[in-house]
């Protein structure tokens, strides 16, 4: 059997931006910091599923959150510099969808 050729980073890059949402949770976060609620009504994900890409996504680096000790407690999360860095490549897929991909 062939051994794969693929740069191991390349491929963990584009295992982790694959993995279901963590893209469109990225692309949302691009234009402000947000609550969990936010994110889950802008692109319609389940709750359960947001909660574990945002902790996956806390742990690769991606994210952070910040928890504000406020009545009621207000959780927010924002992109770190390695999440922003991802701004150019999500901004390019965008651009390339609106030229190439067609919705009915």
């Amino acid at each position: 059997m062939k051994q794969s050729t693929l740069c191991p980073r390349f491929e963990k890059a584009a295992t982790t931006l694959s993995q279901r949402w963590t893209a469109l949770v990225i692309y949302q976060m691009l234009e402000a910091p947000q609550r969990f609620g936010e994110i889950q009504n802008a692109i319609g994900i389940s709750g359960k599923v947001l909660s574990d890409r945002l902790k996956d996504m806390e742990q690769e680096g991606l994210i952070k959150r910040d928890v504000y000790p406020e009545t009621p407690v207000v959780i927010e999360y924002s992109l770190t510099e390695k999440g922003r860095s991802l701004e150019p490549v999500l901004r390019n897929i965008e651009k390339w969808a609106e030229e190439w991909i067609q919705i009915d």
